[in-house]
C-alpha cells in the first residue's frame, strides 16, 4: 500500500483536501526578570489551578510555562488563539517579569537546587520530574520550543482509502499513513533542523563540561539538547512495534513511563499506548521546532505553512531499502550533524538537500498544487542555497550587526514583547477587531481558565465551558439569565418609560412620532423649552440631539432627520436637568457608576477646535468601532450643530482654559469621557437603579439617569432623578478602563456570574 502512495496522491479527486487539516500548538517559554534572570517567583496565582487550566500550564521548573491551543482547521486560527494565551500569560505575570523568547534558557543558577521543580498539585507529577532531573540533569530540562500537533483531514484520508487496495481496515490504514509520515520525518528531520533551528548559543552555566564550539543551527536539537539516551530506540516499522518497543522499555527500568520517550516524533491518538495501539494512529506530534525569537509567539504563518508542505513531502517521499532502524539512526547522525553546522555555512548534506527539494518541486507539479506552495517551495530553495536567510542564519547576522551578546539581544527583543503586550492591555491579541467588552471577556475566561469556542466571531458570539457546565454569551454581557423578553422592552424605550412610569419611577413626558409631518406639528410645543430628540430604539448614542434652551424650526427639523435614519419611529422628550451617569446592573447589585462627559476640547488659545480635536484623538485610549475604551471625537453633522447653538465652527479658536462641547449627549460612544463614580453616589441611586432593573425584568442592565446631585439621599417617588433609558448590552469596557478613576472588572462579575463555581 505504501509504494502506491504516490499514485493514489495525484488523483485529482484528493486536489481539495491536500490543503486541509487539522493542527493544535504548544509553546514553552520560561519567565524571566527585567533584566533577563530566571525569575524567582510561582506560577501566577491569577492563572487558577494548573491541574485543570486547559490552555496555560507548567512544564519542569516552576519558571517554565506551556500554552496549549486546541485543536484548529487552518493555521491563522491556531496562531490568533496562541497569541490571546500568550497576552494572557504575560498580562498575568508580575508586571516586573516578562518571556524569555529564545529556546536556550538564560543565564541558569550555579547552584542546580536554585532551578525550582513545578510546583504542581499532583505528587507523581512531582516525582516524575526529580525523576527526570536525576537521570537528564535540570538543566537540559530547561530547554524550550514548539510542538506542531498535525492531523491530515479525515476527508484526505478516507479519499486515500478509496483509492488503495482496501487490504487493510480504515483505521489501520490511517495508521500506516501517519507511520510513514513519522519514519521519513526522522530519517530527514536534518532538514527542518537545517531551516528552522534557532538555538545557536548557549548562556552561561547551561554546559557542566563539553560544550559545542558555537554558534551553531540548533543546540536544543542535537545530541547538547534534551535527548534520550543513546540506547533508547523504539521502532517505527508498524503501530505493534512502537507499541511493544516502548512498553518493553518501561517494563525493563530504562524508561520510567511511555512519556519519557523523546523522540522528534510521537505517535499520538491516546495517552494509554493498549488504547493507541487498539484505536490507531490520530495525529502525530513533530517536536523539535525552535521558538522563533523574531515572533512574539515563537512560530510565524510562514513557518507552519512550510511544515504543512513539508509533512506532504514525507507522504510523498518513496522510503529507502534500509531496515527502519537503520533509517531512523542515519536520521539522528545527519540531525545531529547540520544542528551543530555554523548557521552561516552551506551544510554538508548538500546533494541530498537538492535532492530533497527537487522532489518537493515534482510533488508541488504532480499533486497540482498552488501558487503559495510554490511560492514557499522557492524561499525554501532561495534559504538552502543561502544559510543566512535561515531562521538561525538571520539570527547570528542580527548579534553581528547590533554588536549585542545573545543574553543581551534577548532581554532587548523579550523587553519589546513585554512593552507591547501592555500597551494596549484592553485589547486581546489575535483577536483585536473583535468588541472590546468582548475581547477583555474572552481575557478574563482565558485567564481563569474556562474553555473557550467563538461561535461567531462577527457577532461576538462565544462558547464558555467548564466541565460539563456550559454558557453562551454575546456581546460581552448577553447571556441566558436573561429572559428573551427583558431585551425586547429595554431596546423600545417607549415600553420602557411605560414600564417604569407604572412601578412609580422617575421618568421623562414626551411624545412618539411615526412621520417627520406629524413631528413638525408639534414644533410650536418645543420651540422654547429644553428637549432630547432620540430614535425609538437605538444604541451608543446614534441619532440623539439635545436642545437645553429654544430651538429653531430648522435645528429641530435637522434633528428629526437625523433620528428618523435610525429607526421610524422618533421620541421628543423633555430634556432632565442634571449630570448623566450610567448604572451597570448585574443580578441585582449596581457594580459600577459612571459619569459621562460630552465629547469636548479645551481651548489653548492658538489651536482651532478641529485641530485641538486631532490632538485630543491621538490618545492611545480612543479609537473607533469599540475597540478602545474611548471612542475619537466625530467632526460631523451633530456635532456642527452643538458648536453652531454655541456661535462656533470647526475653524474657531476657543480661549485658553476655555472647555467647548461639541455634543449634547454625554455617549463615551461618540467621543464622551468616561468618570467612575461608583464610590461617590449616595446608596439611594443605586437601589434605584437596582430596582428599575428587577422591574424591567433584568439581569444585566445599564440605567441611564439624570442627577444633580450624587450624594444626595433619594427614593424612587422623589422627583430629583429622571430615568432617561435602560440598555439591555451595556458597554464594559468604559467601566474597565475609565477615563478617569478607579477601574470596575465587570467581565469577571458576568464570569462569576455564569461560573459560580469559579
Amino acid at each position: 500500500m505504501i509504494n502506491q502512495l504516490q499514485n493514489i496522491l495525484k488523483d485529482p479527486k484528493l486536489q481539495p483536501y491536500l490543503y486541509k487539516k487539522r493542527i493544535g500548538l504548544e509553546k514553552e517559554s520560561q519567565r524571566v526578570t527585567l533584566s533577563g534572570a530566571l525569575a524567582q517567583t510561582n506560577h501566577p496565582k491569577t492563572l487558577g489551578s494548573r491541574t485543570i487550566h486547559p490552555y496555560i500550564q507548567t512544564d519542569f521548573s516552576e519558571t517554565q510555562t506551556e500554552l496549549i491551543t486546541p485543536v484548529f482547521d487552518t493555521e491563522k486560527e491556531a496562531l490568533r488563539f496562541l497569541s490571546a494565551l500568550n497576552d494572557v500569560l504575560l498580562r498575568s505575570m508580575p508586571e516586573e517579569e516578562m518571556l524569555w523568547p529564545l529556546s536556550m534558557p538564560p543565564a541558569l543558577p550555579v547552584d542546580d537546587r536554585d532551578i525550582q521543580i513545578a510546583k504542581l498539585e499532583n505528587q507523581g507529577d512531582v516525582n516524575y520530574r526529580r525523576y527526570l532531573a536525576k537521570v537528564y540533569g535540570k538543566r537540559k530540562q530547561m530547554v524550550s520550543g514548539i510542538h506542531y500537533n498535525f492531523e491530515f483531514s479525515p476527508q484526505l484520508i478516507k479519499q486515500m482509502y478509496d483509492l488503495s487496495d482496501q487490504s487493510l481496515l480504515l483505521t489501520e490504514f490511517k495508521s500506516e499513513i501517519y507511520l510513514k509520515v513519522a519514519r521519513q520525518y526522522l530519517r530527514y528531520r536534518w532538514l527542518i533542523t537545517y531551516f528552522f533551528g534557532a538555538s545557536p548559543i548557549a548562556e552561561d552555566h547551561y554546559f557542566i563540561m563539553d560544550r559545542p564550539n558555537e554558534p551553531v543551527r540548533s543546540i536544543r536539537n542535537s545530541s547538547f539538547g534534551y535527548t534520550n539516551r543513546p540506547e533508547i530506540k523504539v521502532s517505527y516499522e508498524s503501530l505493534d512495534t512502537y507499541v511493544n518497543d516502548i512498553e518493553h522499555l518501561v517494563d525493563t527500568g530504562a524508561l520510567i513511563e511511555a512519556k519519557e520517550f523523546y523522540s522528534s516524533v510521537r505517535l499520538r491518538g491516546s495517552q494509554d499506548l493498549q488504547e493507541l495501539a487498539k484505536n490507531g494512529i490520530q495525529y502525530v506530534e513533530l517536536r523539535n521546532i525552535d521558538l522563533d525569537p523574531f515572533s512574539t509567539i515563537g512560530i510565524n504563518q510562514k513557518t507552519l505553512d512550510s511544515l504543512h508542505l513539508l509533512v506532504l513531502l514525507m507522504l510523498w517521499l518513496p522510503e529507502e531499502e534500509k531496515s527502519v532502524l537503520e533509517r531512523e539512526q542515519e536520521g539522528v547522525l545527519k540531525n545531529n550533524t547540520v544542528a551543530l553546522e555554523h548557521p552561516l555555512a552551506l551544510t554538508i548534506y548538500q546533494e541530498e538537500g537538492n535532492w530533497l527539494l527537487q522532489e518537493l518541486d515534482q510533488m508541488i507539479d504532480a499533486l497540482n498544487l498552488s501558487d503559495k506552495e510554490k511560492s514557499l517551495a522557492e524561499e525554501l530553495k532561495d534559504q538552502f542555497k543561502n544559510p543566512e536567510k535561515t531562521l538561525a542564519g538571520r539570527y547570528v547576522k542580527t548579534l553581528e550587526q547590533t554588536a549585542l551578546s545573545n543574553g543581551e539581544w534577548a532581554v532587548s527583543k523579550a523587553l519589546d514583547y513585554h512593552h507591547a503586550a501592555y500597551e494596549k492591555p484592553y485589547q486581546l491579541a489575535g483577536y483585536r477587531e473583535m468588541e472590546l467588552s468582548t475581547q477583555i471577556l474572552m481575557f478574563d475566561a482565558l485567564q481563569k481558565g474556562l474553555k473557550l469556542e467563538i461561535l461567531d466571531e462577527e457577532d461576538q458570539f462565544l462558547k464558555l465551558s467548564r466541565g460539563s457546565h456550559i454558557e453562551y454569551v454575546k456581546n460581552g454581557n448577553m447571556t441566558s439569565k436573561d429572559h428573551y423578553i427583558s431585551p425586547l422592552m429595554m431596546e423600545n424605550k417607549v415600553v420602557t418609560k411605560k414600564i417604569l412610569a407604572t412601578e412609580k419611577f422617575s421618568v421623562p413626558n414626551g411624545y412618539e412620532f411615526s412621520s417627520l409631518a406629524e413631528a413638525m406639528n408639534y414644533y410650536p410645543e418645543f420651540e422654547s423649552g429644553s428637549i432630547v430628540i432620540k430614535p425609538k430604539s437605538t444604541n451608543f448614542g446614534l441619532g440623539i440631539s439635545i436642545f437645553k434652551a429654544s430651538v429653531s424650526q430648522d435645528d429641530y427639523q435637522q434633528a428629526l432627520e437625523m433620528a428618523f435614519e435610525h429607526d421610524s419611529q422618533v421620541l421628543v422628550e423633555e430634556f432632565l436637568e442634571g449630570t448623566e451617569y450610567r448604572f451597570f446592573v448585574l443580578d441585582g447589585k449596581t457594580k459600577a457608576v459612571l459619569q459621562r462627559v460630552p465629547a469636548n476640547v479645551e481651548g489653548d488659545g492658538c489651536h482651532t477646535i478641529a485641530e485641538l480635536v486631532a490632538n485630543k484623538n491621538e490618545n492611545p485610549l480612543r479609537g473607533t468601532n469599540h475597540h478602545t475604551p474611548l471612542e475619537k471625537i466625530a467632526l460631523g453633522e451633530s456635532e456642527a450643530m452643538v458648536l453652531k447653538t454655541q456661535n462656533l465652527d470647526f475653524s474657531s479658536v476657543p480661549t485658553k482654559g476655555e472647555y467647548i462641547y461639541l455634543r449634547e449627549n454625554s455617549n463615551v460612544s461618540t467621543g464622551g469621557d468616561s468618570i467612575d463614580r461608583t464610590d461617590d453616589v449616595a446608596e439611594g441611586y443605586k437601589r434605584i437603579a437596582e430596582d428599575a432593573a428587577k422591574a424591567l425584568g433584568a439581569v444585566v442592565c445599564g440605567v441611564d439617569m439624570m442627577i444633580p446631585n450624587i450624594k444626595q439621599a433619594s427614593i424612587r417617588e422623589s422627583k430629583d432623578y429622571g430615568i432617561i433609558e435602560a440598555n439591555f448590552n451595556p458597554m464594559m469596557q468604559m467601566h474597565i478602563y475609565p477615563h478617569q478613576g478607579h477601574s470596575r472588572r465587570l467581565t469577571r462579575d458576568v464570569l462569576d456570574l455564569l461560573f459560580p463555581e469559579l
